[in-house]
């Protein structure tokens, strides 16, 4: 049988074949309306993102509420359907794959949701909960269960004793290292972590957050790891993707997007973070409007509407992502790249 984690695997090589691939990925909802539920419009939750995730490596995926950054989490992981776009776990794409054919890759990747609460039965016992997927997949039977599951229980900061407890006998941070275990029980690649600490207390969060990357060390995980948390965003990430109404429009590696942002929504979103510095001030850049409807999007490009330094062409042409620095992509008309030559995103 399986061994539950593999702490021999490594992260892979930069320049090696990425883990996951993402290409022009979107996600609209239908609005039906009438007695005939005709589709009178559409929600373009996720609208054409394209990024590529190494072995070992963190992406994260940033932006306001409603920008589309969960969707997308769950789109990939095929949780929500894709209307179009192509999806590949190490080369494989399996975006169209039928529910059997998926099956074997459900094991590679796996998800860690927002809400400690709601993401636990409450009618099972802790260790039910993380040794439910070793029995789904027969990986383990009768008291290797338990033996395995007490392991999990160990690497994610919980005792033995506590897999008799029900979720409600523990408290929100422990829940989240629950959610965690079971993640960890199929020994996968990908984890999808949808806002793992945005509904815990700062202090549990500091814990979470540094749980996930010590397990990342051992094992050699690779996080998608969504959140509008940009402080603990720069704590796990290696490389960063900023999203706005459904795609997105910065990417690059943390260093850069903190000391150089170059698209304009970026610059807002970093003038907001606090700065752990009484004598140190930042200029705080206000942003005039509300974000538009993902029904009725501005033509060109999507934030025109809301820019401090939007031009002319800026509300009828669409920007393409472009390589502006080495490893930099930004969508953005004020940006020009250093060499003739744009390279596709990475």
């Amino acid at each position: 049988m399986a061994a539950v984690l593999s702490p021999e695997r490594a992260p892979a090589a930069a320049d090696s074949a990425p883990l996951l691939e993402v290409v022009d990925l979107k996600k609209h909802f239908a609005i039906r309306k009438g007695l005939l539920s005709r589709v009178a419009g559409y929600v373009y939750a996720v609208d054409g993102i394209s990024f590529t995730l190494r072995a070992g490596e963190t992406l994260g995926l940033v932006g306001e509420s409603g920008c589309g950054k969960s969707t997308a989490g769950k789109t990939i992981l095929k949780l929500i359907e894709p209307t179009s776009g192509v999806v590949r776990l190490r080369g494989r794409r399996i975006n169209n794959l039928g529910r059997r054919d998926m099956r074997p890759f459900r094991r590679e990747m796996q998800v860690v949701f927002q809400d400690p609460y709601s993401s636990l039965n409450p009618r099972m016992t802790a260790g039910d909960i993380v040794g439910e997927p070793l029995i789904n997949y027969n990986l383990a039977r009768g008291s290797e269960i338990a033996d395995r599951v007490a392991y999990l229980f160990g690497k994610v900061g919980l005792r033995p004793d506590q897999m008799i407890k029900y979720p409600h006998e523990f408290s929100g941070g422990q829940r989240q290292r629950l959610g965690i275990a079971r993640a960890l029980s199929l020994n996968p690649s990908l984890i999808v972590a949808d806002e793992p600490v945005s509904a815990l207390d700062v202090s549990v969060q500091a814990q979470v957050v540094n749980l996930l990357m010590d397990l990342q060390a051992e094992f050699g995980l690779s996080y998608l790891f969504v959140a509008h948390d940009l402080a603990v965003v720069e704590h796990i990430s290696h490389r960063i993707a900023v999203m706005y109404l459904g795609r997105i429009v910065e990417l690059t590696d943390k260093q850069s997007l903190f000391a150089r942002p170059l698209h304009p929504y970026t610059e807002a979103l970093l003038s907001a973070v606090p700065i752990p510095d009484p004598q140190m001030q930042r200029k705080r850049i206000i942003l005039m409007g509300d974000v538009p409807s993902p029904i009725n999007r501005p033509a060109g490009c999507h934030f025109h509407t809301r820019c401090p330094y939007a031009e002319a062409h800026c509300r009828v042409e669409e920007p393409a992502m472009q390589e502006v620095h080495p490893g930099h992509f930004v969508a953005c008309h004020l940006r020009q790249p250093e060499t003739p030559a744009s390279k596709p995103v990475s």
